[in-house]
């Protein structure tokens, strides 16, 4: 992903959100990690702020940031563009953004819908109809809390298409969507990170 934003003129950084948890395949790792209980927010919050941080120092950087995130990643953009300064946010088929009591955690302490009042930048979002997490109704339920809250967004739903449908190396891809998908990406942030 960092080499496709590249490719398009954007400076780029990918945190490893997982390295913390030792070594091994990126399979195993993700794993260990679901199994743990995962990423915990703060974690996130902290590598994403590095992240901006290193980006905002250097020499040739425009100073706005914009953040994208696929499934667990999803959720977390939504974290993230709730409680850091950024300039523009992509939630690609972020499941959890809806949480009941019994899924939070220490390590995932508020479901990101409640922080949908705190959401400090344009917001993108990417889904597949088929998908089930988040399901349709679920995005129903965040656009419902984006427009309450008076938040700019848009939030584009594709027929035919379930979850992770961007991704070549899977079943789950599909073809036009994801072209679609991706035009929409870059037409976000040509709207709101160019200087």
């Amino acid at each position: 992903m960092a080499r496709k934003f590249a490719y398009h003129g954007y400076a780029c950084i990918s945190p490893c959100l997982h390295h913390r948890a030792g070594p091994g395949s990126v399979d195993d790792v993700a794993a260990r990690v679901r199994t743990e209980g995962g990423v915990s927010d703060a974690q996130c919050l902290g590598d994403v702020d590095g992240a901006i941080s290193h980006l905002r120092s250097l020499p040739y950087h425009n100073g706005k940031v914009g953040v994208i995130g696929f499934c667990s990643g999803g959720r977390q953009t939504v974290v993230v563009a709730s409680n850091l300064d950024v300039d523009a946010a992509v939630d690609c088929w972020g499941g959890r953004v809806i949480m009941g009591a019994d899924q939070l955690s220490e390590n995932l302490p508020v479901a990101p819908i409640d922080m949908t009042p705190d959401l400090r930048c344009p917001l993108l979002g990417i889904f597949g109809q088929e998908d089930r997490s988040p399901s349709p109704a679920d995005v129903d339920r965040h656009e419902a809390a984006l427009k309450e809250h008076g938040m700019t967004y848009e939030f584009h739903r594709y027929e035919g298409a379930g979850h992770g449908f961007f991704a070549v190396d899977r079943a789950s891809y599909r073809v036009e969507q994801a072209v679609d998908g991706w035009r929409e990406v870059f037409a976000w942030y040509e709207q709101h990170l160019s200087a």
